[in-house]
């Protein structure tokens, strides 16, 4: 073999070295970001960067007053309430009811998060406002079963099953409505897509996503500033897939808000990192029925009832007197 030959030999075997560790490094990127994306137990080298994956870094005075309304909800008396699920998950829920409800709130919280962080800032308004609420714990999280998250596409047959739930025991006579924050409210326009029973009469959706697709590549892009989205994210749809049984694109709140009858109470922060504001103006778009729409200037992810909490709860109970009759 001459000199020339093995020269041109050594760079091929390099190059493709090379290569072959790029695409190593970016499957093993995207496992990482899946498995902290989704399953119950996070990653421990992920924790230090969940700040940055929600974008709540600096918000100090949101955060404590969030910490300290957690507690506040968490330490009221309250029943907590197993079912089984459609697929034979154990899910818990928290229901703290009021003397004389006008109205049942069926509330899901979002990624990573409890039943009383998401709502402890908006509960005391609730309750204040005559509504009994079903906190529910989201699969894959805290105490109810699943190994892992599956960013509305799941969890909207746990809605139904609520919905099921709440109608078996308290009968039709009072409205009920499904209420989200971020992933929370992903699922829950996502469940509109879904037969529920005739007493639910609404949605409130706050800072929800579209699909857990567009949300992946929000986050990867912007909060985490990783290129190479197209390799990455065939690897983190083929790992999605092997854990879910579902592809990341399987389903969205679009295609559940093209065929949803239900009133829609969309809420959004212009200054959101984590969900962009778009989101909500594309699902506002997608839904056909009687609808609303909230959009707060300059409240991060979350924030808009911390932002503005006279309007938010103004319209919320507009909405309700709206549609607690129908």
């Amino acid at each position: 073999m001459s000199e020339r030959v093995k020269k041109i030999a050594r760079r091929a075997l390099f190059g493709s070295s090379v290569v072959s560790a790029a695409v190593i490094s970016s499957y093993m990127t995207s496992k990482l970001l899946v498995d902290t994306a989704i399953d119950k137990e996070m990653p421990k080298a992920m924790n230090r960067i969940k700040p940055i994956i929600t974008g709540r870094v600096g918000d100090k005075e949101f955060l404590d007053e969030l910490e300290e309304k957690s507690k506040w909800l968490e330490a009221q008396k309250n029943e907590v309430i197993e079912i089984t699920a459609h697929d034979g998950a154990k899910l818990k829920a928290h229901w703290i009811p009021v003397r004389h409800p006008k109205r049942i709130l069926i509330a899901m919280h979002g990624w990573r998060s409890s039943w009383h962080r998401d709502f402890g800032t908006v509960a005391e308004s609730w309750f204040a406002n005559d509504c009994s609420v079903l906190f529910c714990e989201q699969r894959g999280q805290n105490d109810s079963d699943g190994e892992y998250m599956g960013f509305g596409m799941t969890e909207r047959f746990d809605v139904q099953d609520w919905a099921k739930y709440i109608e078996a025991r308290f009968g039709r006579r009072v409205p009920v409505y499904l209420v989200g924050v971020s992933m929370g409210a992903a699922t829950v326009l996502m469940a509109s897509g879904l037969e529920l029973p005739k007493n639910v009469r609404g949605i409130i959706a706050d800072c929800g996503f579209t699909s857990p697709n567009a949300v992946w590549d929000h986050v990867v892009k912007n909060n985490l500033h990783i290129g190479g989205l197209g390799l990455a994210h065939k690897f983190a749809d083929g790992i999605f897939r092997e854990k879910t049984d579902m592809d990341l694109d399987d389903y969205s709140t679009v295609d559940a808000l093209k065929t949803n009858e239900l009133p829609v109470f969309f809420v959004h922060g212009t200054k959101d990192p984590l969900v962009p504001v778009e989101m909500t103006y594309e699902n506002y778009l997608a839904c056909h029925s009687e609808k609303e729409l909230l959009i707060v200037p300059g409240a991060g992810h979350g924030m808009s009832y911390y932002t503005e909490p006279d309007k938010y709860e103004e319209m919320t109970i507009e909405f309700f007197k709206k549609h607690d009759r129908k």
